[in-house]
Parts: C-alpha cells; structure tokens; sequence
C-alpha cells in the first residue's frame, strides 16, 4: 500500500470510528435542533433541479437524507447506517474514496458536512465525477473555517472534542479550488448561519451567493464537459 493510500485508510478510519462509537449520541443531538432546522432550509433553498438517484456521502444517521429526497446513503461507520435504515436510507458502507457504484448512474450526490472528514478531497470529487451523470449535480454543505462558526469547531478540535479531533476545515475558497481542480463548475450557492454561535433564536432564511462569515454555506456544482482526467495524483 502506497503512502497516500496508509493516509486515506487512516483518514477516514479515524474520523469513523466515533461515529460508529456514538451513533445514537450524535443522531440524537438533531432532535429539536434549529441548528439543523436551519441548515436543511438552505439545503432546501436551492433551485435548480436535483435530478435522481439522489446519494448522499457521509450520510450518518439519514437525518438529511430523509428530508432531500435520498434514497442511498454511503459512510464508514455501519452504525450509523442502522440509524439511517430505519428512516428509509440504503446503506452503504464504504468511503468517498472509493465509491462502489458504476459510472454515470447517480443524478445528485451530496457531500454534508464530510468535506472536512475527508482524507484525501480531490479523489473523493474524482469519484463523484466519475459517478455522477453528464447533467448530474454535487451539493456540498460545509462550515466555512474563518467563520464564528468555523472558529467554533477548530477551537473544540484543539480542546479534544471527539467528533471533531480528526478534521480539517476549509475556507470556501479552498473547496472552489478543489471543485476547480477536479473540473466541476459552481452553478448555484447560499448562505445562512449569520448570527455567532449561541445567537440563533429563529429559523434564518438563507442568503443567495457565498458569505466566508457565514455558519452554513451551500454550493451547487456541475460536472465540465471538456473534462480530461489528470494523470498527477492527488497529494
């Protein structure tokens, strides 16, 4: 096994073995949430359409999933895919890395929050290239790192915090970059989450383009047609 391949595996390892240790500690946190309330309406704010087979990688409990119309979901740790089976989500236990699916059968895959979790993000894009449809669209969630919000979880990383111990968390310009490199073109975004931490008391509507400040941004991308497959791996 090459280098990049031992930092992948432990990658995605590490970060999964929480979730799998806490499945019904981590799916329980969303009852009640207008944290979550809040980041579904983005998600929901999206208009241009999300054509099907919907899958969603790093799907953990299903929570979003259940509510955007997915019916497959993919992660590391299959207790957290028990959670989403009962909502009516697929699991699959696998990594973005290496997504057992043919090419050109999904229609939108979403990558939620998991950006961060990823050991290596430009081969995980490959494969969502690779997956997704000619007219196919990738929806990415992501907590911006500059953000109050972004701030938030790189000072509980620091302190420890098991959930966030193992992640790395990206400006949007980073994840454009990303997006840039593995060909994919921005099409559509929203913000949300404007208020600091701890300041949020009602559902906020969403904002149209990108906010660095933001708690929440949502990006929509396609896939380039004139796409050539970089034969320079991923560092």
């Amino acid at each position: 096994m090459t280098d990049s391949r031992i930092s992948v595996h432990n990658n995605w390892r590490q970060a999964a073995h929480v979730f799998q240790e806490r499945a019904d500690e981590y799916d329980n946190w969303y009852e009640d949430s207008l944290l979550f309330e809040t980041e579904l309406a983005a998600l929901q704010q999206i208009e241009l359409p999300l054509p099907g087979p919907k899958l969603e990688i790093g799907a953990g409990p299903g929570r979003f999933a259940e509510q955007l119309g997915v019916t497959v979901g993919i992660d590391p740790a299959p207790a957290a895919l028990q959670r989403g089976l009962k909502r009516g989500i697929i699991g699959v236990a696998a990594i973005g890395e290496q997504l057992p699916f043919k090419s050109e059968t999904a229609g939108t895959l979403f990558l939620l929050f998991t950006l961060c979790f990823l050991g290596d993000p430009g081969r995980v894009l490959d494969e969502c290239r690779r997956v997704l449809k000619s007219d196919g669209r990738l929806v990415i969630g992501q907590v911006p790192a500059h953000s109050h919000w972004g701030q938030q979880l790189e000072n509980k990383k620091k302190k420890g915090n098991p959930y966030y111990k193992h992640a790395h968390f990206y400006t949007i310009e980073d994840t454009l970059t990303i997006l840039r490199q593995a060909d994919f073109s921005l099409l559509e975004s929203h913000s949300t989450l404007m208020e600091p931490p701890g300041s949020a008391e009602r559902l906020e509507v969403a904002q149209q383009g990108i906010n660095e400040q933001a708690g929440f941004c949502v990006l929509v991308a396609g896939k380039k047609a004139n796409h050539q497959r970089s034969l320079i791996p991923h560092s």
